[in-house]
C-alpha cells in the first residue's frame, strides 16, 4: 500500500471543503455559467502528455500483469474526477475494462507540469484460447467527461475473458511526484 504525504491529504480535504455549498446563494441558478465553468476545467487529452509504462507483463496464462499510464498536464490547470474509460481492441472486437471495485474515485486537480497515473491490471490468457481470451492489439483510453481518446499498442499478451468482459480492471487516478 502506498502512503500519501500529509500535504496531499490536507489538499484533498481543503478541496472537498471548498466544493461544499450551503445552497443559500440567491444568485445561483441551475444550469448557470458556474456549472459550465466547472465542466470546462476537466482535463482534456489535448492538454496532457501521455506515457505508457512502466509495464509488468504477465509472464504466463493465469498470471496478472499491470500497465501504468502516466499523464502530465502540459496546459492550464484542470481537474480529473472519476475513472478513465479503457477499451481493449482485438481486430473488430472491442471490450470495455471495468473500474476496479476496490478503488475509490477522487477529484484530482492538476496544475501545469503536474503528473498523475492510472493502472490497467489484467490476467493473461493462454494463447489462442478462443472464446476465453481476447487477442488484444490496441488499448484506448479517454479521460472522464471527454470524448477524445488516446490509443497505444498492446504487446502484453492475450487477455483472459470472464464471459464477454476482460478479466481486467482500471484504477482511479493516483497523484505522482510530491
Amino acid at each position: 500500500m502506498r502512503a500519501m504525504p500529509i500535504t496531499v491529504t490536507a489538499l484533498a480535504a481543503a478541496l472537498l471543503l471548498t466544493a461544499c455549498d450551503s445552497g443559500t446563494d440567491s444568485n445561483a441558478k441551475a444550469g448557470s455559467g458556474d456549472a459550465k465553468a466547472a465542466k470546462s476545467t476537466a482535463c482534456r487529452l489535448d492538454g496532457v502528455g501521455a506515457e505508457v509504462g512502466p509495464v509488468s507483463t504477465a509472464p504466463a496464462a493465469g498470471d496478472t500483469g499491470t500497465v501504468t499510464v502516466t499523464l502530465t498536464n502540459t496546459g492550464s490547470d484542470c481537474t480529473l474526477e472519476g475513472f478513465p474509460k479503457v477499451v481493449l481492441q482485438a481486430g473488430e472486437t472491442k471490450a470495455d475494462v471495468p473500474a476496479d471495485q476496490a478503488a475509490q474515485s477522487q477529484k484530482l486537480s492538476l496544475t501545469k507540469d503536474a503528473t498523475t497515473s492510472f493502472t490497467i491490471t489484467y490476467t493473461r490468457a493462454a494463447a489462442a484460447a478462443g472464446t476465453q481470451s481476447l487477442a488484444v492489439k490496441t488499448a484506448t483510453f479517454a479521460l472522464p467527461g471527454t470524448q477524445d481518446t488516446h490509443d497505444f499498442p498492446w504487446s502484453y499478451g492475450e487477455v483472459a475473458l470472464k464471459g464477454s468482459t476482460p478479466d481486467a480492471t482500471v484504477s482511479g487516478f493516483e497523484q505522482t511526484g510530491d
